[in-house]
């Protein structure tokens, strides 16, 4: 069970629904259904294929004290409160939940269905302890009498049932559904209802399905989330020949239609302004100037200009700066880049085998398992490129870098997710992960992804350090006073706000998938996103660093890295915003999701702060190796 409120899934059994006669059995789940939290358990309701219910009674259990005043609530009522949903599955396909009024029916594909529901007049929990479970089937092609489940519809009612308990016991109730489930005999009975609408009497010259009427009649009430409760299902099968086994996840995937694709369209076009705005302001302000430059650093000076000493200013001047190897903490700035480039590596590759359809959510926990593979693989990256630029940077502690390439980030994640685990495992949440699933996680860090860290380190060292156009002065130049605009804050609010502003979109609906158990399967949209994205951080930051150098100011390592990670700050800053739709009270909810998204955000820092460096790196050699050094 899944709530918007709490975000912490729950246990279905953890409150008093009817059991399966022998307990309920867990489904063998993967890594990645684990750490969703998503829990498969079998259930009491049987489905016979193109057999019809008709008001099966299922069990009777006691939901507890009812509600009053200082005394506290009976677990039922409190998860109804909580906006607790049910998700069913059947044939590995969700429940979609049909709610009905006077006027309108309304199918929704993604969330399951609730619980139970808070009445507008009285303010009381009542549960919904009817359920019509509609079936749709297409027969297989080539065996008529054969069918494939192709929908699950589940229509949630309350109806408080009047009912005298049967004299049989749990044992002997299990035996008897059985054997009337398997014989074909008569309906399931725990219970003799007294006041039974059409459905469910058996008086009843014609049989029909419980229907909206039936349960809203005059007279009717319904049932409050207290007491002894009876469980009551439908099961309707209908044959659906449009509707072909393969495209059974579409309408999912679409959510229905909710979201149109000219949503998503949309926002890739605002992007490509975003782009193109940036790419004309490129254009105009450095190619100009770069070739206005270098016609005037390469010419020969004349006399009057050497006597005049007019011959160099702008970024020439630091030409013999430039590379210097930043002042603040070089292994620092190596060990980022090299998680900034596993993260990139393994968020391509991510997008790219979902985008080409090989992670279906009907393969559930398939998408964060790719996840957490490519990024252990993506280590040899990692410790690569961290050992390029710290050979670069003519650092001596190199064991100190490939460790803390291989501990550093992981390890803060991972005692981020102990203390998530623990925050869950105190609010009984089935999003706390087992031990045997931290065992896997370890043997997955220490036993490949560490080792190939410090395999691609050593590759990384065995290279010759990164080759720079012009040679470095031993004495640093002194920095003139910088203008305001070009002071660290103003960067980062420029830098990060242009790419935040080309994703922000996208980045809604991702969320929304995370935190509100929707479907996002629009992954060439993201793809291309991301492809804007990652363009718009090269260019804002390129832009800024050749402000920067014109401003004779040589120390762009970590000004570049910040400027184009400040998206992963914005990114953070905008969780506040999305927050607000949650309706979240709980501490415990603060803590998940705000870590959570820091985490995320700090991931997404290190990957744009890379891709700044890069850019940066590949723009200065390029604009130096093409002028003339005396």
């Amino acid at each position: 069970m899944t709530s918007q409120k709490t975000l912490l899934p729950v246990d279905y059994y953890r409150l008093p629904f009817c059991q399966p006669p022998n307990g309920p059995q867990m489904d063998h789940e993967n890594l990645g259904e684990f750490l969703a939290g998503d829990r498969i358990e079998s259930s009491p309701y049987r489905l016979n294929m193109k057999v019809d219910m008709y008001c099966e009674q299922l069990c009777i259990t006691n939901l507890g004290r009812g509600e009053m005043k200082n005394v506290s609530p009976n677990k039922m009522v409190r998860a109804i409160r909580k906006n607790y949903h049910n998700n069913w599955i059947v044939d590995n396909i969700p429940a979609a939940s049909k709610v009905e009024d006077d006027r309108t029916v309304t199918t929704r594909y993604w969330q399951g269905f609730p619980v139970g529901f808070i009445a507008s007049d009285t303010k009381k929990a009542y549960v919904h302890n009817h359920v019509n479970i509609e079936v749709q089937y297409h027969a297989v092609e080539t065996d008529p009498t054969k069918g494939r489940i192709v929908r699950f519809v589940v229509e949630p009612f309350s109806i408080k049932h009047e009912f005298e308990a049967s004299a049989d016991d749990d044992d002997d109730v299990a035996v008897d559904q059985d054997a009337s489930k398997s014989s074909g005999g008569k309906p399931f009975k725990v219970a003799d209802i007294l006041n039974p609408i059409d459905s469910c009497n058996p008086k009843s010259a014609v049989k029909e399905h419980t229907k909206y009427e039936m349960v809203y009649a005059r007279g009717r009430e319904p049932q409050e989330a207290a007491g002894r409760v009876l469980f009551t299902y439908d099961v309707i099968w209908t044959e659906n020949k449009e509707l072909h086994w393969a495209s059974r996840w579409d309408v999912y995937l679409s959510m229905d239609n909710a979201i149109p694709a000219r949503v998503h369209w949309l926002s890739i076009a605002n992007s490509v302004v975003i782009v193109i705005v940036l790419s004309a302001m490129i254009a105009a302000i450095l190619v100009r100037n770069l070739r206005r430059d270098f016609s005037r650093y390469n010419r020969l000076a004349t006399d009057e200009e050497k006597a005049e000493d007019l011959e160099e200013f702008g970024w020439k001047l630091v030409h013999a700066d430039v590379f210097r190897p930043p002042s603040f903490s070089p292994l620092l700035l190596s060990v980022a880049c090299g998680t900034g480039a596993q993260l990139l590596c393994m968020g391509v590759l991510t997008i790219l085998f979902s985008a080409m359809g090989f992670l279906s959510p009907a393969n559930r926990g398939a998408l964060i398992m790719a996840q957490l593979l490519l990024y252990v693989l993506m280590g040899v990256v990692a410790g690569f490129v961290s050992a390029r630029f710290y050979k670069t940077f003519k650092g001596k502690s190199w064991q100190k870098a490939t460790a803390a390439t291989a501990f550093g980030f992981p390890g803060a994640t991972f005692l981020l997710f102990i203390i998530m685990n623990i925050v869950a495992l105190s609010q009984g949440s089935s999003d706390a992960v087992p031990p045997t699933t931290m065992i896997v996680l370890l043997v997955l860090w220490f036993g490949i992804s560490t080792p190939l860290v410090f395999f691609g380190a050593y590759f990384g060292y065995k290279q010759d350090a990164i080759e720079f156009p012009v040679n470095t002065s031993s004495i640093p130049r002194q920095i003139p006073d910088q203008p305001w605009f070009m002071g660290i804050p103003f960067t980062l609010l420029v830098g990060g706000i242009l790419p935040f502003g080309a994703c922000f979109v996208e980045l809604y609906f991702i969320m929304a998938s995370v935190w509100m158990d929707q479907y996002y399967y629009v992954f060439a949209f993201l793809f291309l996103v991301f492809l804007i994205l990652i363009v718009t951080c090269a260019e804002i930051t390129v832009l800024f660093n050749y402000f920067q150098l014109c401003g004779e100011n040589y120390h762009w390592w970590w000004r570049s890295f910040c400027c184009a990670g400040s998206t992963g700050l914005y990114v953070f800053f905008y969780s506040f915003a999305y927050f607000k739709q949650l309706e979240a009270n709980q501490l415990a909810t603060y803590v998940l999701y705000f870590g959570y998204m820091a985490l995320v955000s700090f991931g997404l820092f290190l990957l744009t702060g890379f891709v700044g460096v890069s850019t940066c790196l590949w723009f200065n050699k390029t604009i130096y190796g093409s002028i003339k050094i005396d």
